[in-house]
């Protein structure tokens, strides 16, 4: 089975944007984040498709991979995700063509079917309330086409983009983006962080059902997770109340920047379960309780890479939580 020293360890950034913060704040603090990840070897650097929620910044997906990727030198930079029925494939390849032209060999471009959003975003981003559900393969097909070397007759071509081969990833929290994945011969990457309840048959779809492509001869599956690494476990659970803050906020309907951490939540039985649903794959403590908890996650579900996700209030606990688990993780 994989070992944690062994695999690698990626980022996933939603620009949280903090109470008494400004968006401007958020997008400096991932850029210091991102440097901060690559000096200690993580692999990638990904950001999220959302709208219109005012916790999260990262909206305009690509131009915001472009500013980080311009403020780093090596770490890899894409999305996890862009919401491929959201957008005409032709822009898509254009701006993530655009991308690999400025900073080329660097550039990843992971795919998921959700809005991202609510029904009334979904109406502003004239996005149709089915797609994705039918017709993401077809969606997908006409991306890799623009993306792929020009074909004789091809009357619209991707300029920039054709022939630049981003490499795509499939993202989802369902067996749907699994399976496709495995039929497609694509790298795949499981939305843990929110959504762990799918997680162990969706790998065991993307495996069993996977089929060597030119892109890949053997299934990969990254899984993204919460952690939150700390000095001591105390401090880690402490911080830690700002991401039940957010899907305690969820789960009565209301969405909220991050919060500062607070020492008691006030919630009932039934809320506290479905917070920690949610975070049902958390790693979450000091030194050695990361360590364990990320090895046994590891051992549980035979991930290739790990993709973490560190929501604290304060920029400077999320960079000493990646400090925490590069530690860990080389010791």
């Amino acid at each position: 089975m994989p070992r944690l020293s062994d695999t690698p360890l990626s980022v996933l950034d939603l620009a949280p944007i903090r109470q008494g913060g400004t968006i401007a704040d958020s997008f400096a603090e991932s850029v210091a984040l991102a440097r901060l990840t690559e000096r200690l070897g993580f692999s990638r650097y990904w950001l999220a498709e959302h709208h219109s929620l005012d916790g999260i910044a990262s909206a305009a997906t690509a131009v915001l991979i472009g500013h980080i990727a311009g403020a780093t030198s090596r770490i890899r930079m894409g999305s996890g995700g862009i919401m491929l029925p959201n957008h005409a494939p032709l822009v898509i390849a254009e701006q993530f063509g655009t991308l690999e032209t400025l900073y080329p060999g660097r550039i990843d471009l992971g795919l998921g079917r959700a809005p991202g959003s609510d029904a009334a975003t979904m109406a502003a981003l004239r996005r149709d309330p089915y797609a994705g559900a039918e017709n993401f393969p077809e969606l997908l097909a006409e991306l890799q086409g623009y993306l792929d070397d020009e074909q004789p007759g091809q009357r619209v071509r991707a300029v920039p983009g054709q022939g630049t081969r981003v490499p795509l990833w499939l993202l989802g929290s369902s067996g749907y983006s699994a399976q496709l994945a495995a039929r497609e011969g694509l790298p795949f990457a499981f939305a843990a962080q929110f959504a762990p309840g799918y997680l162990h048959e969706a790998l065991r779809l993307y495996r069993d059902n996977f089929r060597p492509s030119a892109l890949l001869e053997h299934p990969y599956a990254m899984v993204g997770l919460p952690v939150i690494a700390a000095e001591s476990d105390e401090r880690a659970e402490f911080l830690a109340s700002t991401t039940r803050q957010k899907f305690l906020g969820m789960v009565r309907g209301r969405r909220t920047r991050s919060l500062p951490p607070i020492e008691t939540l006030d919630w009932t039985p039934m809320e506290r379960v479905q917070v920690e649903q949610f975070l049902g794959a958390a790693v979450i403590g000091g030194p050695d309780t990361v360590r364990e908890g990320l090895e046994r996650f590891l051992e549980q579900t035979g991930a290739d890479e790990l993709m973490l996700n560190t929501d604290t209030y304060a920029s400077e606990d999320r960079l000493r939580s990646y400090e925490i688990v590069a530690e860990v993780w080389r010791r």
